[in-house]
């Protein structure tokens, strides 16, 4: 299949385009620059894989929870593809993307995203199972949430920062808490849980539908105060 896949969720962007068995990825450690490089590396990646964003059979972006900036870019530049060209655009959990690669691990999956404050973004899986609601979790709410378990494996891009968290909030643990180095392309996961989609005949994104945030931003909060 012809497809383009983001994640502007977090700090670090990917982006991949992929011409049936011909796939190039990008990744852009940029942090507040996202609105300038976002569209100029979308264009790259179709150049790379010899597309135009017309021929593509669908795209694929993490939906949140993430970003609020990087979130609206994503789903704004995929969704004018969509309008330009009646491509749908499918919309994947973070959380969920984060843990595809390591569901069929005999391990509970938790893919975190820091959320600042000693607050993280996350979600517990046991092989297809959610054991743990994706939410915005307090750092001590999601350790007790976790004590339980005994054969813990941290994701995502804050992987590091929450097992920091967690070995202090619960010091006498007795289970083992495991994580994988390095980074595995989120994008790989996007393209792989949208053609499960496909096949399954799920729908793609509804034109009403945004981000998942799982947090009120700012704005929102002053609104209902």
């Amino acid at each position: 299949m012809k497809a383009l896949a983001v994640d502007s969720a977090n700090r670090k962007i990917f982006i991949a385009a992929k011409n049936e068995d011909k796939t190039v990825t990008a990744v852009f450690d940029i942090a507040m620059k996202q609105s300038e490089n976002l569209l100029p590396a979308i264009d790259y990646v179709l150049k790379q894989t010899d597309l135009e964003s017309k021929y593509l059979d669908y795209t694929v972006l993490c939906k949140g929870p993430g970003s609020f900036t990087g979130l609206r870019l994503g789903i704004s530049a995929l969704k004018a593809i969509e309008l330009a060209h009646d491509i749908p655009v499918y919309g994947i959990s973070s959380l969920e993307t984060y843990a595809y690669p390591f569901r069929d691990l005999s391990k509970v999956i938790v893919p975190v995203i820091d959320a600042k404050r000693d607050r993280f973004y996350a979600a517990a899986y046991e092989g297809e199972k959610t054991i743990l609601e994706a939410e915005d979790y307090e750092a001590k709410d999601l350790a007790e949430s976790l004590k339980n378990f005994k054969n813990l494996l941290i994701c995502g891009p804050d992987y590091e920062a929450f097992i920091f968290v967690l070995k202090n909030l619960l010091p006498d643990f007795k289970g083992s808490i495991n994580h994988i180095k390095g980074n595995i392309p989120s994008t790989d996961s996007l393209f792989a849980i949208a053609e499960e989609m496909i096949e399954k005949k799920q729908a793609p994104l509804a034109d009403y539908e945004g981000p998942e945030y799982l947090r009120l931003s700012e704005a929102e909060k002053n609104l209902s105060e």
